[in-house]
């Protein structure tokens, strides 16, 4: 074998054709990925992997391979050596080995020069080497399946003629037939014929996911062929063939792939695992039992290189659903194919809810604008849900916006299949009776929840009446929600609502310490007083380890909200923004499943929270910037520090709490203290439970726009939207879910770019290296390879 495998290596370099070929193969690859404008373009691509390379190789080994294969066979034929071949002491199937294995390591060979891209990429990449090399890897292997595949085709190809070109032709068609021919099939006669064919089983491996699946099939084409090939050789050598045997084989090994799609282990070897689905993601996944349909509009063409890889993270991350539940089919619709009609088709995506968002495109140097929808809708036994796409944050750039809404996708996909699938079954009690926030003022927020659960108000007047039937009834509920009260609580409410907890229920909790509103600065002063207002709950939440203090938070930052005033008089009369000290934008500094990813959350005269030493565990998931300053009260608020430049003197304090999550097991309020009144069941230790407090009621408001609510978090005159509404539906859903769906958000991709300011500076060299390098690297080798075969050969003088 050994020697025949050298015969073949020896007699492919020994002509020009060898070197022409290999040529040919390493020069498309460089003028596609660093020279011609298109889709397979790296540098205009602009994210750090060679994705488009495993994406372009394989088309250019369906002509490669067999222009290395097709005289393996045809060219013994052709020069009778066939048959002396076959006379000697091996076998034909070590004999076809051999053939097999030599083309094999030419491929190799060819392939080589390709790992100077991975270099190229990861000295491009921002910052330098922060490409994914278990991707690449991963993606190296998957190619190599795909070669060894196309390679037994094509040995097998060569025995079917003594003509090298009808050879070529039959191994190309072979190759091509088995890559796609299946796809078109599946679109005639079903799905299940999609996975006969190589292209769906290459997929994964390209994009670094190795599933023994994908193996098998790969190994299983390979041995078909070197099968069929041996039997080819046998016909030649005129062996008798038993046509049983022929197939039997064909058979086992469709046998052997039926059991290997039922047992199958798969190897995400990318850095962040980016293609292993959550197990809660894949629970929901499994539980689909009849046809979900997913269009996703992010379809069209001028995207924006970031969109297109947004637009390839929502593709891959459907097919990876899809491979684990078949009911799981999507479609990618270009919303403005018909452009004559795309104002009335804004419209109507606007209406649906569907908001459409503006892009600028540079081509060329010429900045244009492109309008997508990036949104999808899933629809279930007549129901429907919108799962948006992008993850906005203020301030972000498109790259960054990208990053956000590509590590939000498991999440956004599971949460909206969640809702599709699964019924609901926690119930939620908005608590009425101390003059909270009304139903129009926190209307958005309760929109939404109740997607997810039930929604009723509680009322706790009932409590001086009937104390016993209210803690029972609010019992019922799984999470209770106290949005800004303002009145304060007496004894008796506080001790329903202390047992409440104690019997394992969830509460969130928005308080204002603080009695001072921004509408009560417009008044001809431009000013008012902040006083301290008593809720009675200072002893409530002392005792599960936490304070609200009946302080202001003011920030000297950038991060901080807007307040829009008029400046100017008569026709100079103009609204203008200034930066507000008393809206400290919060942001998290830990990875939660609650924070993580999330945008600014906006606060309006929030108060500080201060964490007490006791058995509670204790997170603080929001905290203002710095520097911050505490202010007591009685304190004047103006609308002129929003005129004027704070004096940073008395900004000398660190970052500050705004909001905390308690998980644990509470200890009650009132144990060894005189009850407020007799209840049945008196727990003075609860079951594990959690709750979430909030330093600012005015989290969770939402503006009126000519008497309808807005979308909470959005600023009508900024027209900037906040995380409040994200940050709220993440704090409930992590209170309530018993499944871990949320815990999805706490997985960190990253998305790796190039930097453009290197690639813009340095293009024509990268050009260069990569088109011309390898060509040299040919050469050199050509040369000391025929240098050592004239020397080994020459005739001595």
């Amino acid at each position: 074998m050994l020697a025949i495998l050298k015969k073949e290596i020896n007699s492919f370099f020994a002509s020009p054709i060898g070197y022409l070929v290999i040529a040919i193969f390493l020069l498309l690859n460089s003028l596609f990925l660093w020279l011609f404008k298109g889709e397979f373009n790296v540098l205009d691509y602009g994210f750090a992997d060679l994705s488009s390379f495993f994406l372009l190789s394989p088309w250019i080994l369906i002509f490669l391979i067999p222009a290395v294969t097709m005289r393996s066979f045809s060219d013994e034929k052709k020069q009778g050596t066939l048959e002396l071949l076959l006379t000697k002491p091996i076998s034909h199937l070590q004999i076809v080995l051999g053939k097999y294995f030599g083309a094999f390591l030419l491929i190799i060979l060819a392939l080589i020069p390709t790992l100077l891209y991975v270099y190229t990429i990861s000295e491009l990449g921002n910052p330098i080497g922060n490409l994914d090399v278990g991707s690449t890897l991963g993606s190296y292997i998957g190619l190599l399946f795909l070669t060894a595949a196309y390679t037994t085709i094509g040995i097998f190809a060569s025995t079917l003629s003594d003509n090298q070109i009808v050879a070529f032709i039959i191994a190309v068609f072979l190759c091509f037939l088995l890559n796609i021919g299946f796809e078109g099939l599946a679109d005639v006669l079903g799905s299940f014929l999609e996975n006969f064919g190589m292209a769906s089983h290459y997929k994964s491996m390209s994009r670094g996911v190795l599933d023994t699946r994908d193996i098998i099939y790969f190994l299983s084409i390979t041995a078909l062929f070197l099968f069929l090939t041996v039997k080819r050789v046998n016909t030649e050598g005129s062996k008798q063939v038993k046509w049983l045997n022929i197939a039997l084989f064909p058979i086992g090994l469709i046998l052997l792939n039926s059991i290997s799609s039922s047992f199958y282990q798969r190897f995400d070897l990318t850095s962040d695992s980016r293609y292993t689905l959550n197990k809660a993601a894949l629970s929901i996944v499994k539980n689909v039992d009849s046809a979900i349909i997913i269009d996703v509009f992010l379809e069209g063409d001028d995207f924006p290189s970031e969109y297109r890889r947004l637009q390839t993270e929502t593709k891959q991350l459907l097919e990876e659903f899809e491979a684990y539940n078949s009911n799981i089919t999507f479609n990618f619709i270009d919303p403005f194919e018909d452009q004559a009609n795309q104002d009335l088709r804004i419209a109507q995506f606007t209406e649906r809810g569907l908001t459409p968002m503006q892009l600028s495109v540079q081509d060329n140097g010429k900045q244009s604008q492109r309008i997508i929808i990036p949104w999808a809708l899933a629809s279930y036994n007549n129901q429907t849900v919108d799962i948006p796409l992008v993850k906005y944050k203020v301030n972000a750039n498109q790259q960054e916006t990208v990053t956000n809404s590509v590590q939000n996708l498991e999440y956004a996909f599971a949460d909206g299949l969640s809702r599709l699938i699964n019924p609901k079954r926690r119930k939620i009690a908005i608590l009425k009776g101390n003059n909270e926030l009304p139903d129009l003022k926190i209307a958005d927020l309760l929109k939404t929840l109740q997607q997810y659960y039930y929604i009723a108000p509680f009322t706790l007047d009932s409590v001086a009446t009937n104390p016993k039937k209210t803690s029972k009834l609010l019992n019922t509920y799984d999470l209770v929600i106290a949005a800004k009260p303002t009145e304060a609580f007496s004894e008796e409410e506080k001790y329903i609502l202390d047992q409440y907890t104690m019997n394992g229920g969830k509460s969130l909790w928005l308080l204002d310490k603080i009695i001072m509103e921004k509408d009560s600065l417009f008044n001809p002063e431009g000013k008012n007083i902040a006083v301290t207002r008593d809720l009675n709950l200072t002893d409530f939440f002392f005792k599960y380890g936490v304070r609200v203090n009946p302080v202001l938070t003011s920030v000297k930052s950038q991060n901080i909200g807007r307040i829009t005033l008029e400046t100017g008089q008569d026709e100079s009369l103009k609204l203008q923004h200034f930066l507000w000290p008393y809206a400290p934008l919060a942001l998290s500094d830990i990875n939660h499943p609650i924070t993580n990813n999330l945008n600014f959350v906006k606060f309006d005269f929030a108060n500080q929270i201060d964490t007490l030493k006791n058995d509670i565990k204790k997170t603080i998931l929001l905290k203002s910037d710095r520097p911050s300053r505490l202010e007591g009260t009685p304190k004047e608020i103006s609308l002129e520090f929003a005129l004027k430049e704070p004096d940073s003197k008395l900004f000398t304090k660190d970052r500050q709490n705004l909001a905390v999550l308690l998980e644990g097991e509470f200890t009650s309020v009132y144990n060894n203290r005189i009850k407020p009144l007799e209840l049945e069941n008196d727990i003075t230790k609860s079951t594990a439970t959690k709750m979430i407090v909030i330093a600012d009621g005015d989290v969770i408001k939402n503006d009126l726009d000519k008497g309808r609510p807005t979308t909470l978090g959005f600023d009508k005159w900024t027209k900037e939207t906040y995380g409040n509404k994200e940050f709220l539906l993440n704090s409930v859903n992590y209170l309530l879910d018993d499944d871990g769906l949320i815990n999805i958000r706490s997985k960190e991709i990253k998305v790796a770019f190039l930097d453009y300011a290197k690639v813009g500076k340095e293009k024509t060299k990268w050009q260069i290296i990569n088109i011309i390098l390898p060509l040299l690297f040919l050469g050199l080798f050509g040369f000391i390879f025929n240098f050592l075969r004239k020397r080994k050969y020459a005739k001595k003088a």
